[in-house]
């Protein structure tokens, strides 16, 4: 198949297997490519998008290309569907090692070359199949990991020298004043598409969307329910961040249903992490960081603020067009501002753009747009959110304690669903397991007050919440100590035991995800093999 640009010879499947040969060594070299610090690579400014031209997708045809608005045979567009799932993987894969993962990384961004390289074969024997679209997803793959490699080795070179400064600044600041809303000016700044308008102005009901709106009234009800309940406890923190932008609360709710369901400590396995799901790189550009251990992704009210911050600097590089923005928000800024390059005046819903979009970013804008428009229009739909009185009250507690004990004293009242999360989402610094000691307060929802002082401080089902409890962590005996040697990461240490996962040793050990950061000297425990 003649190839189409400045490439005018036909492509070999000796060249294609010749590039994922090239991306294999890549891959085992990485670590070497890790350890050298290069000079700090400048972020390309993109170039601003032409305007937009709406127009409605409405009943789309699957086997209609993405490509030149030509019709791709069916298994064509299989393959390119195919396509699109290991480069998803390829990026996961590269998303883990700008965090430091290098082992799951490694193997991720492998899975996802050695994936493309069989679908070249398959492409290969298909008529209509166009080799430009895997070649191309090669050499980018190849790059970006490259990139990714070299980016992390220079930000672990300077983390350290960074330290001071920032702990001197820290102290600088005016008391009560985050290191967020002190370095952040700009928040009080939105995006004039956004900031005063009404949401129902701006979603349009095509097909993607009403298909969205089927799944979360259908299938996906329970967890629009149960992100609505969690949403309701933290709505006093966030949404009044949302309204100081001019933002619409409907979005917010939106953006955190479709991300984590309101679940505060949600962790994806590329490690995305918080309600609205940073990556820590991301997380880091917008003020969240680490405070005394805590990582501040999992803090819904500065999570927000980033959010926002995070969302004006998408609208001013995409146009204002918010499906474009929550794409970039879901796919990555560099990966939309690539199709953009190739697609820039055409529509997200355009065929062409639309399904040159991951699959899970095909999915995820509808299906934000479409929370959003339930969240303005229940009455519509029969669909009824569930109500609670939201105040919230600090309890001091009359004994020892941790966030499972309390949820399993404090039992269903006023909720089928029990009160782990809320009280998890209420006291984000508290993993399930710490133990908070009598005298000391949590925040729990008012009307669970009288609940705690009732059964909480004593009888058989305490009693019975504490041994619970105590049954989670191995004994002491059953446990080796393992003190980490230079080059360890646990995601190593882990494959080398083949009694405990890595979420397990992660978890027996308090270390949090997605970096489980350990260092030389540190003493860990690892379950023994019965």
């Amino acid at each position: 198949m003649q190839l189409t640009g400045p490439l005018s010879r036909r492509v070999s499947w000796g060249r294609l297997a010749a590039v994922a040969l090239l991306a294999a060594c890549l891959v085992f070299v990485s670590g070497c490519a890790a350890r050298q610090a290069p000079a700090p690579i400048p972020t390309p400014t993109p170039e601003p998008a032409p305007a937009i031209l709406e127009e409605e997708l409405e009943n789309w045809d699957e086997t209609d290309a993405a490509h030149g608005g030509e019709v791709v045979p069916g298994e064509v567009q299989a393959l390119y569907q195919r396509l699109d799932d290991a480069r998803l993987e390829c990026q996961s894969g590269i998303d883990l090692l700008a965090v430091g993962e290098e082992v799951a990384g490694e193997e991720r961004f492998a899975r996802g070359i050695n994936a493309i390289s069989e679908l070249a074969a398959e492409c290969s024997a298909m008529a209509g199949c166009d080799h430009d679209i895997l070649l191309d997803s090669l050499f980018t793959l190849i790059n970006e990991q490259n990139l990714s490699l070299k980016r992390r080795a220079y930000e672990v070179e300077q983390l350290e020298g960074n330290i001071e400064r920032l702990e001197e600044a820290s102290i600088e600041r005016e008391q009560g004043t985050s290191s967020f809303a002190a370095a952040m000016p700009e928040l009080e700044k939105t995006a004039t598409l956004l900031k005063g308008t009404d949401l129902r102005e701006i979603i349009e009901l095509n097909g993607p969307v009403r298909a969205a709106l089927d799944d979360w009234l259908t299938w996906l009800r329970p967890n629009l329910m149960l992100s609505y309940e969690n949403y309701q406890f933290m709505r006093g923190e966030v949404a009044p961040v949302y309204e100081s932008a001019g933002m619409p609360e409907a979005l917010l709710f939106a953006i955190m249903a479709t991300e984590s369901h309101g679940k505060v400590h949600a962790v994806s396995r590329a490690g995305a992490s918080g309600p609205l799901q940073f990556m820590r790189a991301t997380g880091r550009r917008y003020g969240l960081g680490e405070v005394d251990g805590f990582d501040e992704r999992f803090d819904p009210a500065k999570a927000t603020a980033a959010n926002v911050a995070y969302l004006n600097d998408l609208f001013g590089q995409l146009n204002d067009s918010l499906a474009k923005a929550l794409a970039a928000y879901n796919a990555g800024e560099h990966r939309l501002h690539r199709i953009e390059r190739r697609h820039g005046t055409l529509s997200l819903w355009d065929k062409r753009m639309y399904y040159a979009l991951p699959t899970e970013t095909r999915d995820y804008v509808p299906r934000v747009l479409a929370a959003a428009w339930l969240f303005l229009h229940p009455e519509e739909y029969q669909l009824e959110f569930p109500n609670y009185d939201t105040k919230l009250v600090q309890v001091e507690l009359g004994r020892d304690a941790s966030v499972g004990e309390l949820a399993i004293c404090l039992g269903q009242e006023f909720n089928p669903n029990g009160w782990f999360r809320t009280v998890r989402n209420l006291n984000p610094e508290l993993k399930p397991g710490d133990q908070v000691a009598a005298g000391e307060s949590v925040r729990l929802p008012a009307f669970l007050e009288p609940v705690y002082k009732e059964r909480c401080l004593g009888g058989e089902l305490v009693e019975t919440a504490l041994s619970l409890h105590e049954a989670n962590y191995p004994d002491e005996e059953e446990v080796i100590p393992y003190v980490v040697r230079r080059g360890d990461t646990l995601g190593k240490i882990a494959s080398r035991n083949r009694c405990a996962s890595l979420s397990e040793l992660a978890a027996l050990n308090r270390l949090r995800a997605p970096s489980y950061v350990i260092h030389v000297g540190q003493e860990l425990k690892i379950p023994a093999c019965n």
